[in-house]
């Protein structure tokens, strides 16, 4: 396992991109365990042969849709009308937005990309510091993967065989309880006057327009989560019907969309995809040599000192995911790590919906943080600044989620209500 690690280690360090790194350090876990290489190939394409996972790519597409179909600039409006008048109301619309926003994108880096090239741009013209501007939106991102639809809760429900409609349904009052979290920061930052008044002057008939537009948008999520709660079609088939919604409202109704526009969305959400197959494939290869390695055996003796205190054992593996995720790709360290949580998890009475909760929020924050915080770097990138001040800027709101996650920890129902609740 050590030399597992290693070989790890060092394939990151110089410049080896994660899901190589991740296949050759298996390979050499099944070396050092005599078995023979032939697994690894085997085992790369086990991990993608999930029905679950044709889910993926069909909702990465309607994102892609729906980021071209001036989507963006639409829930943004709807969000600024609302805050409009009121001190910080721009960081208000921002995290609105991004509430609105994961009904679409499902991703925190795609959510981070569009309303990074309009917020952190922008706000600084209102007054706002660029830094701030840049940590608003990386913090709000994260929602993105937790409302419905979520592409890496397919991920986690193609590795534990949960239903996809549940856990959808599940990341509603997480994401929702994010949001207000950011909200609150943003009230106690803006008390006496230290954040801009919102000014967005609305013409008269646009609030109509506005609303409409929005709600179309938001019929979505609507869309998927109803069709699936009622029998109308499976979570698979309601991906495929996603991108027929976004295909007509972006093309159609709002007339945002060009023939070559969703071409290149194909090509996009189809890169995408590839790379999230292969972090899967990789991951699962390392998964499978922790397992006959004997790690699940450590990992039940640690969950058996937790035996009387559940809560304790889950604020434990959150701790541990908090590290992780700030060196692997949540999608990866789910393969990687839930296939041995889970029944330890299981066995100590953990509800399923809990677990999957904390698990997919804690390794979120991971984007959001250095080193290798996606999110944070594409901020960065788009805002023109140094990391440590978005960093610095970023860390109130940090804490707020975090404030989130142990709520979560705690509070199981925030987690089960709405599934057990709709079953």
């Amino acid at each position: 396992m050590i030399e597992m690690l290693i070989a790890f280690v060092v394939l990151l360090l110089v410049g080896v991109p994660v899901a190589i790194s991740l296949a050759v350090s298996g390979a050499v876990g099944l070396w050092m365990l005599d078995i023979d290489l032939i697994t690894v190939p085997t085992r790369l394409f086990t991990g993608m042969d999930n029905f679950i996972l044709l889910a993926a790519p069909f909702y990465i597409l309607a994102g892609e849709i729906m980021n071209r179909g001036a989507i963006t600039a639409k829930l943004i409006s709807l969000a600024s009308m609302v805050t409009r008048g009121v001190a910080g109301g721009t960081a208000y619309a921002n995290v609105t937005s991004s509430v609105l926003f994961a009904g679409i994108s499902g991703s925190a880096v795609a959510d981070t990309a569009a309303m990074g090239q309009i917020f952190i741009k922008g706000m600084p013209k209102e007054g706002y510091d660029k830094n701030y501007a840049a940590a608003v939106t990386i913090a709000s991102s994260i929602i993105g993967p937790i409302i419905p639809p979520s592409v890496i809760m397919i991920i986690y429900a193609a590795v534990t065989r949960l239903s996809v409609i549940d856990l959808f349904v599940a990341g509603i009052i997480p994401g929702i309880l994010l949001g207000f979290a950011m909200w609150l920061v943003i009230w106690v930052q803006a008390r006496g006057g230290r954040l801009p008044v919102s000014e967005n002057p609305i013409k008269e008939g646009e609030v109509s327009s506005f609303v409409r537009d929005g709600l179309l948008v938001m019929l979505l999520p609507v869309l998927i989560v109803g069709g699936t709660l009622g029998g109308v079609f499976t979570a698979t088939e309601a991906a495929g019907i996603a991108v027929v919604y976004a295909v007509l409202v972006s093309s159609f109704v709002f007339r945002s969309v060009t023939l070559a526009d969703l071409w290149d969305a194909v090509k996009t959400s189809a890169r995408n995809t590839a790379s999230i197959y292969l972090l899967i494939a990789a991951a699962t290869v390392v998964s499978y040599v922790l397992i006959i390695g004997g790690v699940t055996g450590w990992v039940s003796e640690l969950a058996g000192l937790f035996s009387e205190s559940p809560t304790i054992f889950l604020m434990v593996v959150a701790a541990l995911l908090l590290v992780i995720g700030t060196f692997l790709e949540p999608g990866a360290a789910i393969v990687l790590l839930v296939p041995i949580i889970a029944p330890e998890a299981a066995k100590l009475g953990i509800d399923p919906m809990h677990l999957a909760m904390v698990v997919i929020l804690t390794l979120t924050l991971g984007l959001i943080t250095p080193p290798v915080g996606v999110c944070l770097f594409v901020a960065c990138r788009i805002a023109d600044s140094p990391v440590y001040p978005v960093v610095k800027a970023v860390f109130p709101f940090l804490m707020a989620e975090l404030g989130v996650v142990l709520l979560l920890v705690v509070v199981p129902q925030f987690s089960s209500f709405l599934p057990d609740l709709v079953r």
